[in-house]
């Protein structure tokens, strides 16, 4: 007797006890009862969070390996998304993780703590509770109210700006995988943001705040690493100051990247871009006492790659960084932070007559135009040259030049006739 292919395969499930399907439930009136609208929604909602978290992760990747950002401009943008994911969902603070949360959801708008929050303005209150979206499916009306509501409760506009990129660069990545349709990001403006001229100190205090380690005793405070400890802050403010480094290339700078006798460095800055930075006679000699002297007791028997290292040859930290600047600018009378020395080194170059295509490259920096800032800055530089060149200043050569031109000319025209 022969069977059928599909009563072998009914007769196989029967003998490995394979449950079969359940067939759906018929109602009374003979239609089939499916699932509920509520569980549809949920299993709906499921999805769609399950396909923002596998978006948000696979951009960190991107941002991480293909981009070769810093971690910490990866966390950056990946908690500017996490606050618009939660702004979509209806249920997150667009401020401080610390503040109480009104959730909208409970009768008596009973206070909740905010889990999730991310740091940012800390007066921003709960968002619209009904939108239930995701970053997938976010529109342009939604991330115009989004800005709205960030700069209707006092976010600053440069950090409301940061934002605005930082979701660019995501619908970007999004758009050129076919994740999304369209880009919700297009044609928004940037919020109106006020120039802010950066801090310098002035080459006086530059000075005290560098020569600080070397004068303020602190080899004769009983510690037998001490002076290790002196040479190696003096070394690291001349760098930062020299090359005008930033403290997270100051921190990875490698010893086989420090060409000391020939006066310049390699360091790895934003994007993982690598660039050479000079450095002059002070910093060099500082590496020198430093290199022979200091680091050797710092590292014991410990190998190390970096240049700067903290006590048992451990690396140091961003924070370690800040406090030394700010130990040695009690020196100078005025708080310093490592980016302030940046700032200082390019104002400085400004000053003694640098262009601006060459203050670009040791600063590193992709545009020139956030180079230009530095030129408003420089004020001894632009009075100088006011002085020199503008007819009204003042000057001996400026109005007096002008007068004896046409009695000149008028002479050598007389002369002409004759």
């Amino acid at each position: 007797m022969s069977c059928t292919t599909s009563q072998v395969i009914f007769q196989l499930r029967r003998c490995v006890g394979e449950p079969r399907t359940p067939t759906p439930a018929r109602g009374g009136n003979g239609h089939t009862r499916g699932v509920s609208k509520t569980e549809q929604s949920a299993l709906q909602s499921a999805a769609q969070g399950a396909g923002q978290e596998r978006a948000l992760s696979s951009f960190a990747i991107y941002l991480r390996v293909e981009k070769g950002l810093a971690p910490l401009t990866v966390s950056s943008y990946g908690g500017d998304l996490k606050l618009w994911a939660e702004f979509l969902a209806g249920g997150a603070l667009a401020g401080n993780a610390s503040l109480p949360v009104a959730d909208a959801g409970r009768a008596g708008n009973a206070a909740l703590p905010a889990a999730g929050a991310l740091a940012g303005n800390a007066s921003l209150p709960v968002a619209d509770a009904g939108r239930g979206k995701t970053v997938l499916t976010a529109q342009r009306e939604d991330l115009k109210e989004w800005l709205q509501h960030l700069l209707g409760h006092g976010m600053d506009s440069r950090s409301v700006a940061r934002k605005l990129s930082a979701l660019r660069g995501f619908y970007r990545y999004l758009l050129l995988d076919k994740l999304i349709a369209h880009d919700p990001t297009l044609d928004i403006d940037s919020p109106r943001q006020w120039k802010v001229l950066p801090k310098a100190l002035s080459e006086e205090e530059m000075a005290a705040l560098v020569e600080s380690p070397g004068r303020s005793g602190a080899a004769s405070n009983g510690s037998r690493l001490s002076p290790a400890l002196a040479l190696r802050d003096r070394a690291m403010l001349e760098v930062l100051y020299a090359a005008a480094v930033r403290v997270s290339e100051v921190v990875n700078v490698r010893v086989v990247d420090t060409k000391v006798e020939l006066g310049y460095m390699l360091v790895r800055g934003k994007g993982d871009k690598e660039r050479i930075v000079p450095l002059g006679a002070p910093a060099q000699q500082a590496l020198r006492d430093y290199l022979r002297d200091g680091r050797p007791l710092l590292c014991g028997r410990k190998k190390v790659a970096e240049l700067f290292v903290a006590r048992g040859g451990h690396k140091l930290t961003r924070e370690r960084i800040w406090m030394i600047v700010e130990l040695a600018s009690r020196a100078a009378g005025r708080h310093a932070s490592p980016h302030m020395l940046r700032h200082s080194a390019a104002t400085h170059m400004v000053s003694h007559g640098a262009d601006l295509r060459t203050v670009q490259s040791v600063l590193g920096h992709a545009d020139i135009s956030t180079t230009q800032i530095y030129t408003h800055v420089a004020l001894d530089r632009l009075q100088k040259v006011y002085a020199a060149h503008h007819p009204r200043a003042g000057g001996r050569g400026g109005c007096a030049a002008t007068d004896a031109a046409p009695a000149s000319g008028a002479g050598a025209r007389k002369d002409g006739e004759r």
